[in-house]
């Protein structure tokens, strides 16, 4: 189905370190809404798709094999800030959760029209940071799964 409306189903990719540091990217708009690598799915492609576009769009990363699918979703409401770009039945956004394991840090290159700022952070601070709860929820899971 295509539409001029963005399709309520989106991924979130954590990116981490083996030291247990998370990269979080302040957005240009909102500025001071920190988060990890997020994104709409286009019409016709799949999470897995969309979380390897969007790696690479938002930091410049490939992900050689290292994208984790951590088979979990979360379902939030869209707030109202973001309704216009959805059709008017789309109450709802479907969050598909990834991870990307790093050895350390890598050279990242930002997308300046969605973010200004980067940070590493040890996780707990990250999810502290996090502007989202999917996102606080997602790097606290990955705390525990350490």
């Amino acid at each position: 189905m295509k539409s001029s409306c963005k399709r309520p189903e989106s991924v979130l990719v954590v990116i981490h370190t083996d030291q247990g540091e998370v990269l979080m990217l302040n957005r240009t708009h909102p500025r001071g809404f920190w988060q990890s690598v997020t994104g709409s799915l286009k019409w016709g492609e799949t999470p897995r798709q969309a979380a390897e576009r969007e790696l690479f769009e938002e930091t410049g990363l490939r992900h050689h094999g290292r994208l984790l699918d951590a088979r979990y979703t979360e379902r939030f409401p869209i707030l109202p800030a973001w309704r216009g770009r959805f059709a008017a039945s789309a109450h709802y956004n479907r969050e598909h959760l990834f991870y990307f394991r790093l050895p350390g840090h890598r050279l990242i290159r930002l997308n300046p029209r969605e973010h200004g700022e980067l940070r590493w952070l040890p996780a707990y601070q990250a999810a502290c940071k996090a502007s989202s709860w999917t996102n606080r929820n997602a790097i606290l899971r990955l705390l525990n799964q350490a």
